[in-house]
């Protein structure tokens, strides 16, 4: 017995070997809460305990990593900590090597966020080089979100309130839960699919960190670097930017100010048209009256010169300034003219009576309000359609929800 006896120091190297030999224990997280701590000038050394059995281990983080700790442990603290095992010969006890230190939970997401934000940020995702302009009057856009959230009714009542006649489209998508991403990048490729937007508007309204994760997951971060129109983000938030509201070409803050930001006010386009129609007439006025000044004073000098001298150098002075003169004249007004335009045609282009004429038509429920969804129709019921020339009474017979 006494020659297969091991001693002390032999036994202490065969558990050392044993432990750091252990893959797992050389980069592992544990977590517990911090029963006591000591600062030292080498360090803090602690101890992290089990709330549930009292288990205890003892913890060290050597001087040259605390400023690096996201977390100092103190007493009290429930924390993750990451490092690795050791053991310590001359005392025969483990401690753990401890590399970082996070609040429990929400310490983990963080770090995770931060890792991630900063490899998409290397691979150029986030770069303002491949940010895009938003379209000056687009007439189509696209809205991802949730068709039963508050984001899209904040949504449409702005977009209708500053550009009247705008198409919307909705791409419906789960906003919040496990679901949500991949649901969120299907919207998207939808809309790039049908083809009709200018822009797209990503939205949510406000909720806790763990509601928005999915604005903070890889494939949506990419759906949305990668689409091939602008895409706003209004996702209802004062913390910091989603890798959503970062890949995106701008970012709101609420739904209503990405709403906002899509379209130009309407009411401030007329003010602003009219405006430049005025500065123009009054430019003209003042070059009319600058060149008739002119012109009298030319005919001032050539009355103190030979009446032939006069006359000729009369007339080929005057036919110059009548060309200067007609020439700008004519270029203001054109200029006028191309505003006018424009304004006509955007004016026009909002005639409902024009929209039915392209093929639409408004549809009317029995109390005279329009019908702008499925759900507020039953069967059997009576509705009124009305066409670019005349109306139509039908009954419905069928439902059908996208």
């Amino acid at each position: 017995m006494e020659s297969q006896a091991l001693s002390v120091g032999q036994l202490t190297e065969y558990i050392q070997s044993t432990l750091e030999s252990d893959d797992r224990l050389q980069n592992v997280w544990v977590m517990g809460e911090v029963s006591s701590s000591n600062p030292h000038r080498s360090g803090i050394f602690f101890t992290l305990q089990d709330s549930e059995n009292q288990s205890q281990i003892s913890c060290v983080v050597w001087q040259g990593l605390v400023a690096k700790l996201q977390e100092i442990p103190a007493r009290g603290v429930k924390v993750l900590v990451l490092g690795s095992i050791r053991l310590y010969p001359q005392r025969g006890q483990y401690q753990l090597t401890a590399w970082q230190v996070l609040p429990l939970g929400e310490g983990l997401q963080a770090l995770q966020y931060r890792q991630l934000r900063a490899r998409l940020e290397a691979e150029g995702l986030f770069d303002l080089s491949r940010k895009r302009s938003l379209p000056v009057h687009p007439q189509t856009i696209a809205v991802v979100t949730s068709p039963q959230a508050a984001a899209w009714g904040d949504i449409q009542k702005t977009l209708k309130q500053r550009y009247p006649g705008l198409k919307v489209l909705l791409s419906p998508a789960t906003v919040q839960g496990e679901q949500a991403p991949d649901s969120i990048v299907r919207a998207i490729a939808r809309v790039e699919r049908d083809g009709r937007a200018e822009v797209l508007v990503l939205a949510r309204g406000g909720g806790a960190v763990e509601e928005l994760a999915c604005f903070n997951d890889e494939k949506v971060a990419r759906a949305v670097a990668d689409c091939s129109i602008p895409v706003v983000t209004g996702i209802g938030h004062q913390r910091d930017e989603s890798l959503a509201d970062l890949a995106a070409d701008v970012c709101a803050h609420t739904p209503t100010a990405a709403a906002e930001l899509v379209v130009p006010e309407l009411a401030t386009l007329i003010a602003e048209c009219r405006q430049q129609q005025t500065e123009l007439s009054e430019a003209v006025q003042f070059h009319l009256e600058r060149s008739q000044t002119h012109l009298a004073n030319l005919k001032a000098r050539y009355n103190r010169l030979p009446i032939e001298q006069q006359l000729q150098q009369q007339r080929q002075r005057v036919k110059q300034q009548q060309n200067r003169l007609t020439q700008a004249v004519n270029w203001r007004f054109k200029a006028l003219e191309q505003h006018q335009t424009m304004l006509q045609a955007k004016l026009t282009a909002l005639d409902p009576q024009r929209v039915l004429e392209r093929g639409y038509a408004v549809v009317k429920l029995e109390s005279g309000a329009i019908a702008n969804s499925v759900e507020q129709v039953a069967i059997g019921q009576y509705l009124e359609i009305t066409l670019a020339q005349g109306r139509i009474q039908v009954q419905v017979t069928d439902l059908s929800f996208n």
